[in-house]
């Protein structure tokens, strides 16, 4: 499953440049992966399972400068399941302009919240998760 995030550039947003200030785009991503997580009704599986995802590492390249006035498109798909890890790509496109400002790899781990540690992606987790790359 892709889904898809719209964000408005705000003069906040911007850096003395006077465009998109490469640590906003850090917000802008997790904003869409939580949506990701809301529409795909996976928020409440793990809360109610009590696990959690933490990010272990991010690569991002920024590509084309976003300024003030730009609505972004983010899409966020998860793109590799492993056994502790698993992998959601996004892309954050200008809308209008055919642009693709930045993109990104964001690797998670499955946190239980009662021990604090990794949990193995495995049974109906994996299931779960692999149901969104079957979907993309």
């Amino acid at each position: 499953m892709q889904h898809k995030t719209l964000i408005k550039v705000r003069g906040y947003h911007l850096d003395i440049y006077q465009h998109v200030n490469n640590a906003r785009y850090l917000e802008f991503l997790e904003e869409a992966r939580w949506g990701y997580l809301e529409d795909s009704g996976d928020i409440e599986w793990f809360a109610r399972h009590k696990l959690a995802w933490i990010i272990v590492n991010i690569n991002i390249n920024y590509r084309v400068a976003a300024t003030m006035g730009d609505t972004l498109e983010i899409f966020t798909r998860f793109s590799k399941i492993g056994g502790k890890s698993a992998v959601v790509k996004q892309e954050v496109r200008i809308a209008g302009k055919d642009a693709i400002a930045a993109d990104a790899e964001v690797t998670i781990v499955c946190l239980d919240q009662k021990t604090g540690k990794p949990v193995v992606i495995e049974g109906e987790l994996k299931s779960r998760l692999e149901q969104h790359i079957a979907e993309s």
